[in-house]
This record gives structure tokens, C-alpha cells and sequence, in this order.
């Protein structure tokens, strides 16, 4: 199967897309989508579909060092067997790399970043403070005085592009969290939107912040859901949208699914692969049974298809606290 087979259907011009609700779907292939990848994406596609969107996907695959070979494809077919689709797409992020570099530009033209030559270890050496798990250190600033133009100075010395974070981060309305304030400052501090290279590898990346923010203006969507996990990253995306005079999406953060150590899936919980639910026989309908219950919309867990959920879905129906998935609830539906 390639990815041209996967979609067939028109792309609507940009004026067109702009004035339909848009959500989007992006796996990212460094690794096998699992258990919570689906309840996240069954979420962010109900909650366009119900609204009468469109639905983007999109391969974030930037990543080129984590990334697994064959795991793009495999994304692809676990969204389809759980019956979800979508408008556009696949759009691939190592294909635009000339948008990413143009955002930049105009980020450096502007003084928003400035080149950084610190290593982790650097950042992690100076660092005195704690940081949230998945966050980071917080960067101390080490290169802050430094300007687009320092850049010319550095010759072949690997660096990175950070932008600075002002004193006022922007505070937020989040779908599901509600108000939110982050200060910036206390959760990493100045941000990378464009990686060092690689030892080995001559050319530079993009960084996670960037490209999102490049990619979702350019595709049109109204509306990112994603894991709570990624809560921290929607004020630096906000002071990137505003940088680069885009105008940003609303934002709906849902709580993930974790194990039965209240930790986020991961094998030490066994396999809640996608693709291993498939090959054991497990029934998609069934699946979406326990992950609709999960989120309240069903009293029982019963399989029910996809398109059935729409008019279940509502997002004040899902409950605040992390989804524990046990192995008993899995052996209801048929696996373990």
C-alpha cells in the first residue's frame, strides 16, 4: 500500500479550507502507535467530524534519529482499521523542508532566535532548578547574548537556533484544561526551533516547535487535540504563530492513557501495540468500545464503530484523570 492509495479524495484550496473546521491527525513514525495514541487520535477526530471538518493527516517524522523504518506506513493502516479517515494528506514533514527554513528566516530577520553552541550536557551542567518530566532542564541562558549575526562568527561550530522567550508568557484557553498560564521561563526556558546537525550529519533540522506551527497554519487547522502531555509546548507555539504573523489554532489538550503505575504506556506495560491488537484477532469495533467507555460515552464497553460515535461525542464527558489500562480491561476486548 502506498500513501497516494490511502487518500483519493480533492484538496480543497486554501480559501476553502480556511472557513471549514479543521483537525488533524499526526503520528509520529518513531515508534508503533499504541492503546493511547488511538484514544487521542479516536478524540481529536470525533471532535472535527462532529463539528462537519475536515480532517489533515499528517507523518511528523523530523525526528530522523528516532524514527523507525516501515513505522509511517504502519500508522497509516492502525488508522484505518480503527475507521477513522481523512480529507487530506498523508503530508510528510521531511518534504517541507523549504517551508520550515523560510519560517526561520524570517524568525532570524526579526531577531526572535539567536544561535546557541551549548551541548545538553552544557544546559544540564548549568541548570540548578528541577524540570518537568519530558520538559528539560531549564535553558540558563548561557548564549542569550548572542545575535543572528554571531552566527557568522561560529564557522563550522555545530549550533542550534533558540528563540527567546519573552517575560510575559501567553496565557490560553485550553478545550479541555480550561485558563491556562505557563510561565515559560520555569519550563525551559529559551526553546530550540532549529536542531544543531548531528555529529556525521552535515545538515541541520527543524526542531518539533517549528514545524507544527509551519505545517498547521499551512494546512489550515482550526483545531489541535493532543495529549496533555504537550501542554507546555502550546506557549511556545503561540509565541511562534505570533512571530510569525500566523494566526493560531485552538487548543485541546486530553489526558493520556497510562498504566497501571500511572505512567504513560511504554513496554514495561507489555504490548498494547496497534498492530499487535490486529494480529491477535482483536476486533477495531471492540477497541473503540472500551476507548469510548474510557472516555464516557458509553455505559458499557460494547464494540461500536467509529462513525457511530459521532453523536455520542462531547468532550465534558471525559474524565480529568488519566485513563488506567489494565490488563483485565484488555482481556475484555479480546487480547491477552
Amino acid at each position: 500500500m502506498s500513501f497516494s492509495d490511502t487518500n483519493r479524495t480533492p484538496c480543497p484550496s486554501l480559501g476553502e479550507r480556511s472557513s471549514v473546521p479543521t483537525g488533524r491527525l499526526a503520528p509520529s513514525p518513531t515508534g508503533a502507535q499504541h492503546v493511547g495514541n488511538a484514544r487521542t487520535y479516536l478524540i481529536a477526530w470525533l471532535s472535527a467530524r462532529s463539528s462537519g471538518g475536515r480532517v489533515v493527516l499528517r507523518i511528523e517524522d523530523i525526528d530522523s534519529p528516532r524514527v523507525k523504518a516501515g513505522a509511517d506506513r504502519q500508522a497509516v493502516e492502525d488508522l484505518l482499521w480503527l475507521g477513522l479517515d481523512w480529507d487530506e494528506g498523508p503530508i510528510v514533514q521531511t518534504r517541507r523542508m523549504e517551508e520550515y527554513a523560510s519560517a526561520l528566516a524570517q524568525l532570524k530577520k526579526q531577531e526572535f532566535v539567536y544561535p546557541c553552541t551549548c551541548t545538553r550536557g552544557d544546559v544540564e551542567r548549568a541548570a540548578s532548578a528541577p524540570h518537568l518530566e519530558h520538559e528539560g532542564p531549564i535553558y540558563p541562558g548561557l548564549c542569550a547574548e548572542n545575535t543572528v549575526a554571531t552566527a557568522e562568527s561560529l564557522g563550522d561550530r555545530p549550533h542550534c537556533w533558540r528563540f527567546r522567550v519573552p517575560v510575559e508568557s501567553p496565557s490560553f484557553v485550553d478545550g479541555f484544561a480550561g485558563p491556562t498560564q505557563i510561565d515559560l521561563r520555569q519550563v525551559g526556558g529559551d526553546f530550540v526551533v532549529w536542531k544543531a546537525p548531528r555529529p556525521g550529519v552535515s545538515e541541520s533540522t527543524p526542531a518539533y516547535q517549528l514545524a507544527v506551527v509551519v505545517d498547521d497554519a499551512a494546512q489550515g487547522v482550526t483545531e489541535v487535540v493532543r495529549g496533555d502531555d504537550l501542554l507546555a509546548s502550546t506557549p511556545r507555539q503561540l509565541l511562534l504563530y505570533r512571530a510569525l504573523g500566523l494566526k493560531p489554532p485552538s487548543f485541546v489538550h486530553v489526558p493520556l492513557v497510562v498504566g497501571v503505575d500511572g505512567r504513560r504506556l511504554a513496554k514495561r506495560h507489555g504490548d498494547t501495540r496497534l498492530s499487535s491488537l490486529r494480529e491477535a484477532g482483536v476486533r477495531p469495533q471492540l477497541l473503540l468500545g472500551l476507548l469510548a467507555w474510557s472516555c464516557g460515552w458509553l455505559p458499557s464497553i460494547e464494540p461500536i464503530a467509529a462513525q457511530s460515535l459521532l453523536p455520542l461525542f462531547r468532550l465534558d464527558s471525559i474524565p480529568p484523570a488519566p485513563f488506567v489500562l489494565t490488563p483485565e480491561l484488555l482481556r475484555t476486548i479480546g487480547y491477552g
